[in-house]
């Protein structure tokens, strides 16, 4: 397959002369805004220096394209009014006009301007006819208005001439019937645009030098808005490496804007999530050292002591110990799994093969294990860590209960969701209320004549946090000993109402 050119084109076909870079056409504005700020092509910018560049542009785009756009609307408005006054002359000229004994037209009346009676002063009129001598104006003196009689007028013709040396003429023409003339005579009067220009010259002057005075004060606002209005971002900057050097612990929250509340809010909840995985990795970190320092003795006492039993001793403490480094492994797999996994697992199936895994290791104290409640339950999570809750709470009912157990899946609506919650009863002494939280401490164990680590519960607890679940711990009324309830998120998303 052929490599794709990736935005560069060759000079050459078949030769190895460098390739000149494409700018995209999308990117335009971005090369300008370096090469005006002077930067490396390519570079990230500030937001403030985006901000600017962007609303430089944007304001000289609107100011240019309204500038132009006003500029026609006014000069097209100068220039019709002038053409309006210019025009008036025409129909006393038309009511004056008759012909004289040989055919030509004279006027009955002459035109109230004196200007049009002095030589060159820069108002002149001139009646034509298709072969016929011009009737012109004394102001014309010896030139003559240049008229396009095979152009017809019948309304006003406006044009701008430049037929006479350094003085353009703004000329106004109209067809005209004079009576018993067989003739369509063109009626023109005109004036020098000298002063039509000077007063469009002063508007255009006045209104680019606004624009500009303008587009000044509004690329100022943008530089004030990008300093003012990035202010809370800067603050919030100096507050992280306060945060950073040991200074404050939290970023401020007081005289937040609006904007930036959520954004300051996310990393104060950031901050103390981080602080509780570190003491999370603290407290699990002392759990396993206390959990492998026992067993470390004791092989210790017995390599000093030369007991004979030491190799027996040893295997068994090994498997201590490995059972702790396993629990604190799962707990480990369990919290990467909750970072980057949508697993979802069926909880009816999983509890029915921990059924019958538990009920056959206690099958000389005939522990029976009974399931009820919904069937179709999902937790969203990972298979492996539902069986390592729901098997420690089994068998922990199996071992230290009379030989009933009682699991019951339901479902109910949590503060962030619907939650998946599975209970299980025991018909054992049970737990008074006062030595319940103790369960939940690392090593703690209520019932020491029995084999254990101390560690099922705690386990239990810190793998249902990981995944925003909780274990409760209560007495049971059906069969008298204790009850643990595990609440996991569901995976059945909408079934609770």
């Amino acid at each position: 397959m052929a490599e794709p050119l990736a935005g560069r084109l060759p000079l050459g076909h078949g030769t190895d002369e460098p390739a000149v870079p494409v700018v995209p056409p999308q990117g335009w504005l971005r090369t300008a805004a370096d090469r005006l700020l002077g930067r490396k092509p390519g570079a990230p910018g500030s937001l403030s220096q985006r901000i600017v560049v962007l609303a430089a542009f944007w304001i000289a785009i609107l100011l240019i394209v309204g500038g132009v756009a006003l500029d026609r609307v006014v000069t097209g408005t100068i220039t019709r009014n002038f053409d309006e006054r210019l025009a008036e002359a025409l129909p006393a000229m038309i009511a004056a006009a008759e012909l004289d004994p040989f055919g030509e037209v004279r006027f009955n009346r002459t035109p109230v301007d004196p200007r049009f009676g002095e030589p060159y002063s820069g108002l002149y009129w001139q009646v034509s006819g298709e072969g016929r001598l011009p009737f012109r104006s004394r102001s014309l003196w010896d030139r003559e208005l240049p008229v396009d009689l095979g152009r017809p007028c019948i309304d006003i013709c406006a044009s701008r001439s430049e037929e006479f040396a350094n003085e353009p003429l703004r000329v106004i023409e109209r067809d005209g019937i004079i009576p018993g003339s067989p003739v369509v005579w063109r009626f023109a009067v005109a004036q020098s645009a000298q002063q039509l220009d000077n007063q469009l010259a002063d508007v255009r002057r006045t209104l680019w030098w606004s624009l500009g005075a303008l587009g000044a004060g509004l690329f100022g606002l943008a530089v004030l808005q990008a300093t003012v209005g990035l202010m809370p971002l800067k603050r919030l900057s100096t507050a992280m490496a306060d945060i950073r050097s040991g200074k404050a612990e939290r970023a401020p929250t007081e005289d937040v804007p609006p904007e930036i509340a959520p954004l300051v809010q996310e990393l104060n909840e950031l901050l103390d999530h981080n602080e509780k995985a570190a003491e999370s990795a603290r407290m699990h970190a002392g759990n396993l050292a206390h959990a492998l320092k026992t067993p470390m003795s004791v092989l210790v006492n017995e390599a000093s002591a030369g007991s004979p039993d030491l190799a027996d001793a040893v295997t068994r403490e090994l498997a201590t110990m490995r059972r702790h480094i396993d629990h604190h492994l799962a707990r480990a797999r369990a919290v990467g799994r909750r970072k980057v996994s949508a697993s979802r697992a069926d909880v009816w199936p999983a509890l029915e093969r921990l059924r019958n895994a538990i009920e056959r290791i206690y099958a000389e104290r005939g522990v029976v294990i009974d399931l009820a409640g919904l069937q179709s339950a999902v937790f969203r999570g990972e298979r492996q860590d539902l069986e390592e809750m729901a098997g420690n709470l089994m068998d922990n009912a199996a071992k230290y209960g009379g030989g009933r157990v009682f699991v019951t899946v339901s479902e109910e609506m949590g503060p962030a969701g619907p939650m998946v919650c599975i209970s299980v009863e025991d018909d054992g002494q049970g737990i008074p209320e006062a030595e319940r939280v103790r369960l939940f401490e690392r090593g703690a164990r209520l019932d020491t004549g029995k084999p254990g680590t101390g560690l099922g519960l705690a386990i239990v607890r810190d793998v249902a946090e990981i995944y925003g679940g909780s274990v409760d711990l209560a007495e049971s009324e059906d069969l008298g000993g204790l009850l643990v309830m595990l609440k996991l998120p569901s995976g059945a998303v909408g079934r609770v109402a």
